[in-house]
């Protein structure tokens, strides 16, 4: 059974998802590892149609629709109370996200490609996680990146609808090879 749980952080609200690292342990044992579980590489065939009807599917339609600079498409992905955690920062909704990164998100994700590495990702119940390991190589405005994002993000079916109820991302520069 999972439950949800709500705390309040500095006077916002938070979700808690209460089982879901529990999930995650079971569900890796399940899927060992992120060698053993599909992989879909997001950057071999760009203009292929995505399959929403998955979880998997779903975390590649919302990218795609980053990239594509379609942020209606990418905010219908996302459940009303999505918790998105960044850089030590969180957005506690999509009317937050919509209203202050989600455009940036798009423009950066418009500019500078994604390489997947390896993705694992499991289910239970209306439940799901994708947990994904990409490189990000390329420009933004005049800077250059090269660095490598772990994204997690927790799913929920929404009427039948996978919907990406909580992400968190973090990144770190890659250090260019020393001669």
């Amino acid at each position: 059974m999972i439950e949800g749980k709500v705390i309040h952080l500095a006077g916002r609200r938070a979700a808690y998802f209460g089982g879901i690292v529990a999930i995650g342990l079971s569900l890796t044992a399940a899927h060992p590892g992120p060698h053993d579980a599909p992989r879909t590489p997001t950057s071999a065939n760009p203009g292929a149609p995505v399959d929403a009807a998955t979880p998997v599917g779903a975390v590649m339609a919302f990218h795609a629709a980053l990239a594509s600079g379609n942020i209606n498409a990418a905010s219908a992905l996302l459940t009303e109370d999505v918790m998105i955690f960044e850089s030590g920062g969180f957005e506690s909704s999509r009317a937050e996200y919509a209203s202050h990164h989600l455009e940036a998100d798009a423009a950066f994700s418009a500019a500078v490609p994604r390489t997947l590495v390896s993705r694992s990702y499991g289910m239970q119940g209306d439940m799901a996680w994708v947990m994904s390991v990409e490189t990000v190589t390329g420009a933004y405005r005049t800077r250059a990146i090269n660095s490598r994002s772990v994204e997690t993000m927790v799913l929920r079916q929404v009427n039948g609808q996978w919907r990406i109820a909580h992400i968190h991302w973090s990144s770190a520069d890659i250090e260019p090879a020393r001669p």
